[in-house]
């Protein structure tokens, strides 16, 4: 376990550079007092740990030094292969980039760790698209990538489902969910999130991005998804469903499923269950569940039975049913 937490003392220093007592020690999750017996372990071994005092001080490694070491177990090797997306790192033109550190990686493992490394490579895949969809064209994400990684202003034209509109923002960071980009970026006061897809053009701007203090993209982004689904349903309507119809219900979305899942399962294959399920609007409700009747009927509320009840109408006038 210390062998570990020095070797990730080095590597912290190696890979941010000088750092205060208190960053390395609450990174490391240990006190001050025994962080500072592991920098007194290291030097005694030889790295070349400096310690920098005042405001701006904390510990740094010698300018130029570097460990040979890759600190990698055997997993954490096979970790790092896995997180190789090859799909999503040539649409952001890192394909290359990738496959020449998966080589470098394989060079600094011992050998007999090699195999079980490309095995992970070779017999797991990672499909982030969709089922029935294909990739969408992204003509603009390389300059929305260049924008991210050298944090420099971008200017887009941006097609909403609103509007279209001509903004400059301050990107802050790329999001892959659900096969579909999206773009993170600071403007007018307000982080805001970008479908890349949606950008029409795209061009880097001079200056540097400002980025709101303490800003964490996997905090804003989990926050962000939340919200949004909290937000989307804005009703609710109650069914009566058999257990194929609560079955189909289950891929709706995470909210219905959740709702599902709640309720006891029918006794027999003849009967229902009644249940309620969130829902966005009545327009958008009345097409889920139209698709999924018979095994699925709308009790209410009033405004989705009658929204129902006349799409029901329409497609029998349509196909001359009347009589």
């Amino acid at each position: 376990m210390r062998a570990s937490r020095l070797l990730s003392i080095q590597m912290l220093l190696e890979t941010r550079g000088r750092m205060s007592a208190r960053a390395l020690a609450d990174v490391l999750e240990i006190s001050i007092r025994t962080l500072y017996r592991d920098i007194d372990e290291l030097t005694a071994a030889g790295v070349p740990v400096y310690a920098e005092r005042g405001r701006a001080g904390g510990f740094e490694l010698m300018r130029g030094w570097k460990t040979t070491l890759t600190g990698l177990t055997p997993s954490e090797a096979q970790a790092v292969f896995l997180s190789g997306l090859a799909g999503p790192a040539a649409e952001l033109g890192l394909g290359d980039q990738v496959e020449q550190a998966q080589l470098k990686l394989l060079a600094a493992l011992p050998a007999s760790w090699r195999d079980d490394a490309r095995r992970v490579s070779s017999r797991l895949y990672l499909d982030p698209i969709d089922w029935y969809r294909e990739s969408m064209p992204l003509p603009h994400l390389a300059t929305v990538a260049t924008a991210v990684w050298d944090e420099r202003p971008l200017s887009i034209h941006y097609e909403s489902w609103k509007l279209t509109s001509r903004r400059t923002i301050h990107p802050l960071g790329l999001v892959l969910k659900a096969g579909a980009w999206y773009l993170v970026a600071a403007g007018d006061d307000k982080i805001r999130t970008y479908r890349v897809a949606s950008i029409l053009a795209a061009e880097l701007q001079h200056g540097v991005v400002k980025r709101p203090k303490g800003f964490s993209l996997t905090e804003h982004w989990r926050q962000s998804v939340q919200r949004f689904e909290a937000e989307v349903f804005k009703g609710e309507a109650t069914l009566r469903a058999t257990a194929v119809g609560l079955k189909n219900l289950s891929y709706l979305s995470a909210a219905v499923a959740k709702a599902v899942a709640a309720v006891a399962p029918p006794e027999s294959e003849q009967t229902r269950v009644e249940l309620r399920i969130p829902i966005e609007t009545i327009e958008h409700a009345t097409g889920q569940l139209l698709r999924l009747a018979p095994e699925v009927e709308v009790i209410g509320p009033p405004p989705l039975k009658r929204a129902t009840i006349e799409r029901l109408r329409r497609i029998v006038a349509l196909y001359g049913l009347n009589g």
